[in-house]
């Protein structure tokens, strides 16, 4: 939670600042990719316009967010994260067959936007989800239930955990890849943390 309010106010300030430094990237609009991630992105809009279903954009939103929210919140446990892992493809199923987004994609259509980031909203919940339950320990932020000490703390497994784990998103019918990056701790012990 502490991540999610530090982040509302921590970002703009911070990628306004990054960007004013760096600049924007030259883009040479006659490059391969450009004509490949144009033709990926004009599809996938006249998919979600052509679905002409009777939910709304934001049902979806908000079935999804009571999904993560309810199984990978801040307390999570093995059967809450496994269940939110069945739940979440059959409602990316159901939104790709049921979602109406109204207007259409030649002009500023808000709507279809909307539709485009719950989309991939479903991806990111799976993805997190799946971390979440590979990352069987408590730490920062995340407390597993089931790795508690005795005493009701979180229970860290630094031999197993100390890394950086990333997710790629591989497709709907394709298991997701585990890039994971070492941590080493030079200067600060690593020691289990207690509120006491």
């Amino acid at each position: 939670m502490q991540g999610l309010a530090d982040g509302y106010f921590v970002i703009p300030y911070t990628i306004a600042d990054y960007l004013a430094r760096v600049g924007p990237a030259r883009t040479d609009v006659q490059h391969p990719a450009f004509d490949d991630v144009k033709r990926e992105v004009m599809g996938r809009n006249a998919m979600l316009l052509n679905v002409n279903g009777r939910r709304t954009v934001d049902s979806f939103h908000r079935e999804l967010g009571q999904i993560v929210w309810d199984s990978c919140g801040m307390a999570r446990n093995r059967q809450g994260l496994e269940r939110a892992l069945q739940e979440i493809p059959v409602l990316r199923e159901r939104f790709w067959k049921e979602v109406r987004v109204p207007g259409n994609g030649e002009e500023l259509n808000q709507s279809l936007e909307k539709a485009g980031r719950v989309a991939d909203f479903m991806e990111l919940a799976e993805l997190m989800c799946r971390d979440a339950l590979y990352r069987e320990e408590s730490c920062g932020g995340h407390f597993r239930e089931e790795s508690q000490t005795e005493e009701g703390e979180a229970k860290r497994d630094d031999e197993r955990f100390t890394h950086v784990a990333a997710w790629e998103w591989t497709g709907p019918d394709s298991e997701p890849r585990l890039h994971k990056e070492p941590l080493t701790f030079e200067h600060v012990p690593l020691s289990q943390r207690s509120y006491k």
